[in-house]
């Protein structure tokens, strides 16, 4: 039981020095954080609606470039896909351009109605 006990009490020991520890490193952590980056539509001082909207049209923008990459990328995908088709003689070259034209001409018009859409916030 003995044992028991001091072991308990050096193991509440150590505990609590990791706390204290943990606890001064946050504090000093939490002294050095950097301000917080003002949104690129701006925000009145003290105005929290103009900070958020700003903060949910820098999102938004961000978002449309994603869905833009998103596109880019199945575009792609889907042209080497068919590129490796014509190649082994499962499908026609003309194929292959007509995806080519299609493709870039639907991510033209996806990246001009994301940034028509970014201009309306």
């Amino acid at each position: 039981m003995n044992v028991l006990t001091g072991l308990i009490g050096t193991l509440k020991a150590r505990f609590l020095a990791l706390l204290a520890m943990t606890t001064l490193a946050i504090e000093s952590a939490h002294a050095e954080l950097p301000t917080a980056v003002e949104p690129t539509a701006g925000a009145g001082e003290g105005n929290w609606l103009e900070l958020v909207r700003g903060y949910l049209q820098d999102g938004s923008i961000i978002l449309g470039l994603a869905i833009s990459v998103i596109g880019f990328l199945w575009v792609s995908y889907m042209g080497f896909a068919k590129f490796n088709e014509a190649r082994t003689g499962k499908a026609e070259w003309a194929e292959v351009g007509v995806l080519g034209i299609a493709g870039g001409a639907l991510l033209l018009f996806v990246t001009f109605l994301l940034n028509a859409a970014a201009t309306v916030f």
